[in-house]
């Protein structure tokens, strides 16, 4: 099982750069931010955790947009993924967006994966003219529209939210296929949905109890013809020997922990002591029995 970084990104605190350089010192696997184009200020949609139009931290209307904030970590690292949890490909011009992400793949050397969301705040994803009900089936066509023009030399899609005709667009992304993982809240619809369209899950710091979703996707995924095995992200987990053994016979290929909103060089440590706690190749010296726990951050929830 591998282990990852989130960084709730905005515009105090660390760079999304150092941040990235420094996971990818330690030994993790995978850098992650997230998306948010704006917060509306009046808005129907409650918040996952809060259940109200209240937010959890005022990063949400601070977010930094995630392809710029990966392309600064990929200009200072060679190895760690670059990935996000989650971005709202919805939210962008589907084929502006295909060309950031290929672009990025083409200049880091492979190294993108794509999170992706349906989109919780409903009212933020109908300033960019997505009707809420909608959503599912705007992200399905996004991921198709992109993944032609990424992969076809006259690339063409008709849809109800995109459309166009046959077209040359370059660069193609290095790897042969972008991965594609859902972040979502775990419902049999949703896993579906992911078995269909996706590569995997992302899960939400609210989904402690993964046995039985776990299950549930792979039953779901075997159901749908899959041949292969899902990748299963796990977000919110703490750095505990015994759970993340858990996970790992349960079939998480990657448990993702949240960094804190802190001066730069506290997040720096704070990321030394978490690869301490994991036995990360990269870990400082001694770093392994002296680090106190780490636990989750109130990184960004996958839920889209």
């Amino acid at each position: 099982m591998d282990y990852g970084i989130v960084l709730f990104t905005s515009d105090r605190g660390i760079s999304p750069a150092s941040a990235a350089r420094a996971a990818e010192a330690a030994g993790f696997s995978t850098f992650y931010v997230p998306e948010h184009t704006h917060i509306p200020v009046k808005r129907e949609s409650p918040h996952p955790r809060t259940g109200d139009a209240s937010l959890p931290d005022d990063r949400y209307s601070r977010t930094l947009d995630p392809w710029v904030a990966l392309a600064t970590a990929a200009a200072v690292t060679s190895r760690i993924r670059l990935a996000t949890a989650v971005a709202l490909p919805v939210e962008s011009d589907p084929i502006t967006l295909a060309k950031t992400i290929a672009s990025l793949d083409h200049l880091s050397g492979g190294r993108v994966t794509l999170g992706a969301g349906f989109g919780w705040n409903v009212d933020e994803l109908t300033d960019h003219g997505v009707p809420g009900n909608r959503r599912r089936t705007a992200l399905r066509e996004y991921l198709e529209a992109m993944s032609a023009l990424w992969t076809q030399e006259e690339a063409a899609y008709d849809g109800e939210f995109v459309s166009f005709g046959p077209s040359w667009a370059w660069p193609k992304p290095v790897q042969a296929h972008i991965p594609v993982l859902l972040g979502a809240g775990p419902t049999e619809k949703t896993f579906r949905w992911i078995a269909r369209h996706a590569d995997g899950w992302l899960t939400t710091p609210a989904d402690t109890d993964l046995d039985g979703h776990v299950a549930l996707l792979k039953e779901i995924w075997a159901g749908e013809g899959r041949t292969d095995a899902p990748r299963i992200c796990a977000l919110g987990e703490r750095p505990d020997p015994e759970r993340l053994a858990h996970l790992d016979a349960l079939g998480v290929t990657e448990t993702i922990f949240g960094l804190p909103d802190r001066s730069p060089d506290e997040v720096e440590a704070w990321i030394g002591r978490l690869a301490g706690k994991l036995t990360l190749p990269g870990a400082p010296a001694g770093r392994a029995r002296s680090a106190p726990a780490c636990g989750p951050s109130s990184p960004e929830p996958a839920t889209g």
